[in-house]
């Protein structure tokens, strides 16, 4: 006969099974798949998607030749980025002289004084041929700036190549002959000097421009030209083409 339970005694326990978070890796460790919060990490930011595609503050816009993108005294609230053609940035005084300060290709930045807290444009800038341009707002540049250091150091070394390109202008300027400033010019439209095959074939380019560009007269240029066509350092076949011996100008001294 089986004894009687005692009144006071304690009911057994009920064993319950205790929830551990487990590691989202755990599974995939042994299966070699990364997990979708992993993946996200690894694919990372890609600036040149980046500058390649539409989105949030991002718009692509066409530009016909000789249209203005902006205009001297407009508002200051984007920057914009050369997928493909060619701008010209012109600058006009209060007594209404022009001057081109320059003129950019597939890959460049323009408009970024708006991030440094210009409000109104300093200059225009208008397309030479018919251009594929991304405009970025400003507040979407700033933020991916900030968030993303690819971005920001593809804009960072951008800027340095353009600081100094303006130095080299400026020695230039003051040290060589309007023969070699209009030779390295050429050159420098060409993009000759850079990474890639260079484009023999110059965007058609006014003396006017060229003139305003190396700080002579039109005359000279054109006399300039001439002797460079005569050397065979240039030639007009639909367009103009520059040949790598007019490294020749610059180099001799």
């Amino acid at each position: 006969m089986s004894p009687a339970p005692r009144p006071n005694a304690p009911s057994p326990r009920r064993k319950t099974a205790r929830q551990v978070p487990v590691d989202p890796t755990f599974q995939t460790k042994r299966s070699g798949k990364i997990p979708p919060v992993a993946a996200k990490k690894g694919r990372g930011f890609d600036p040149h998607t980046f500058l390649a595609t539409i989105g949030e503050g991002r718009k692509l816009v066409l530009f016909p030749m000789r249209q203005a993108i902006f205009t001297q005294g407009d508002t200051a609230d984007a920057v914009f980025y050369i997928q493909t053609g060619k701008v010209k940035l012109t600058v006009v005084s209060k007594t209404g002289k022009e001057a081109t300060i320059g003129i950019l290709g597939e890959g460049d930045f323009f408009g970024e004084g708006s991030l440094a807290g210009q409000a109104l444009r300093m200059g225009s800038a208008t397309a030479m041929t018919d251009c594929s341009i991304l405009r970025i707002e400003k507040k979407a540049m700033m933020g991916a700036l900030h968030r993303e250091h690819e971005i920001s150091d593809l804009f960072m070394a951008y800027l340095l190549a353009r600081n100094i390109r303006y130095e080299e202008d400026l020695v230039d300027q003051l040290f060589n002959s309007s023969e070699k400033r209009l030779a390295r010019i050429l050159l420098l439209l060409a993009h000759f000097g850079k990474e890639g095959t260079p484009e023999t074939v110059v965007p058609k380019i006014s003396q006017e421009t060229l003139a305003e560009m190396i700080g002579t007269t039109r005359s000279r240029v054109s006399f300039f030209m001439n002797r460079f066509r005569n050397l065979g350092f240039i030639d007009y076949n639909g367009g103009l083409e520059v040949h790598s011996s007019l490294l020749n100008v610059v180099l001799h001294d």
